[in-house]
């Protein structure tokens, strides 16, 4: 039996669920198609159990130096089986939570592969949903007023570098590992590929980062760059920059071999498992595309600043739609998406105050220009830096390597970025986002007054520092 809705959603990620939570609060009435568990990547394959498992790494590596701060262990050593029970504790909590949500605001789950149908007697508009039922049951037929595509991304790989789950890993399947394995080769030092191998050093695997680029995440300020490769090699893992990664080469045995150019140079690499972090891709196939005039570019569905594609009635959110493939984006693109439908006059997204964070130790977080980029776009550029080795708490937590660097405008007096490497940065971003928001200048962040001893000093300071001020630096 078709039945009918203000809006259908197709993926209940984290910009899918969201944007049926705004849309139940404007009185829409709403379903979510989702083929696997609400939550998607982020909650299930990504940001929260892979934060999980970092956070044992971290508790680990704290425990083998307690008795830096008078606390005296022996034997020290992983239960991983109790680590991954912990991990899918927290999933499933937060799961039952985002179950709860829907109940909350009277949004229909079909649990199922819901596919876009061209006109039909349903509609002369494409737009009908087709739920292919998980049960097995008869397809369900949804005939909405407007849909939002949020079916989110899947891993990346190379061609050559065949997926076994064994040898050859992605992120979804690294995270399901029963154990730690003693060596594995890294192919990618963006953000997931930093982030695995921050928490395998810390777990006691032996690391080794290979990244095409020439330096590790490439998207960051060149000096957090620079930073978080000394605070790797300091922790053991072995990064190997501007290398061409041949996957032809590619060997399995009891373990992985594999040859990367180097320049100029081949040269081998060996080790149990292979993980490959080269990026994600959308997941734009097998859900009615082709039935529309929805575009796609790059393997990425075209929107314009209100997520409409071609066909104004259906909208596209988060990975899909590629850009900053970020859960929070994600979040907030359902967000506008869901109140221009509902003729709220949302304002569209500026990119640039988005946060970035990278939750390895030490984390980076990042907001805004870098110093490069603002150089590259002409403007008279000025900088702060202040180290965490002069902050008390950053002492008393023992982590006082990285700093907090922000790049302003000389002519303006504009904030244009702020960029951080240390402990707990990214709980620390969202000021300097706010300082984005608000177009703050480096004196008005400093005179904020931080408390002390607190870790957020380093902003204040920071921001002193752009003008030659700083108290402790």
């Amino acid at each position: 039996m078709a039945q009918e809705y203000d809006l259908v959603i197709l993926g209940g990620g984290t910009g899918g669920y969201v944007a049926a939570i705004r849309a139940s609060q404007l009185g829409l009435k709403t379903a979510i198609v989702e083929k696997a568990k609400l939550g998607g990547t982020c909650l299930h394959k990504g940001c929260i159990p892979s934060k999980a498992l970092l956070r044992s790494a971290e508790v680990f590596a704290t425990a083998k130096h307690s008795e830096d701060f008078g606390v005296v262990t022996s034997d020290v050593s992983i239960n991983f089986g109790k680590v991954q029970e912990r991990k899918n504790k927290i999933v499933e909590q937060l799961h039952n939570g985002v179950q709860h949500l829907m109940k909350q605001g009277k949004i229909d789950v079909f649990g199922g592969i819901g596919r876009i149908l061209g006109p039909s007697i349903f509609s002369p508009m494409p737009g009908t949903i087709s739920v292919e039922m998980n049960n097995g049951d008869e397809n369900e037929m949804l005939i909405p007023k407007n849909v939002i595509v949020a079916t989110g991304s899947r891993p990346r790989t190379l061609p050559g570098l065949d997926i076994d789950g064994q040898l050859v890993m992605t992120s979804d399947e690294a995270l399901a590992m029963e154990e730690i394995p003693n060596s594995i080769i890294i192919v990618g030092g963006g953000v997931i590929g930093i982030e695995w191998a921050s928490m395998l050093s810390d777990f006691g695997a032996e690391v080794t980062v290979i990244e095409y680029a020439d330096r590790i995440i490439p998207t960051e300020d060149s000096e957090i760059s620079k930073e978080m490769q000394r605070l790797m090699k300091k922790k053991g893992v072995k990064i190997v920059t501007g290398a061409k990664v041949l996957s032809e080469t590619l060997q399995k045995g009891e373990g992985v071999t594999i040859s990367a150019e180097v320049k100029g140079s081949q040269k081998e690499f060996s080790a149990e498992k292979l993980l490959v972090s080269v990026g994600r891709q959308a997941n734009v196939e097998g859900i009615g595309i082709e039935n529309t005039d929805i575009q796609i570019e790059k393997g990425f569905i075209t929107t314009n600043e209100f997520f409409q594609t071609k066909e104004s009635h259906i909208y596209a959110i988060g990975d899909v739609i590629g850009g900053l493939q970020l859960a929070h984006v994600a979040s907030h693109e359902g967000i506008v998406a869901v109140e221009h439908i509902a003729g709220q006059n949302p304002s569209p997204i500026d990119y640039s105050l988005v946060s970035k964070c990278i939750y390895s130790a030490p984390e980076a977080a990042s907001v805004g220009l870098t110093e490069d980029e603002a150089k590259e776009k002409g403007f008279n550029v000025k900088t702060g830096k202040f180290s965490f080795r002069a902050i008390g708490k950053a002492l008393v937590f023992g982590e006082s390597d990285g700093f907090v660097k922000i790049v302003a405008d000389k002519d303006t007096d504009d904030i244009l970025g702020v960029h951080m490497i240390g402990p707990h940065v990214t709980d620390m971003i969202s000021e300097a986002g706010l300082a984005r928001v608000l177009d703050a200048t480096p004196w008005e962040v400093a005179h904020t007054i931080h408390p002390h001893p607190t870790l957020s000093e380093a902003i204040g300071e920071a921001a002193l520092a752009v003008d030659g001020k700083a108290i402790h630096g």
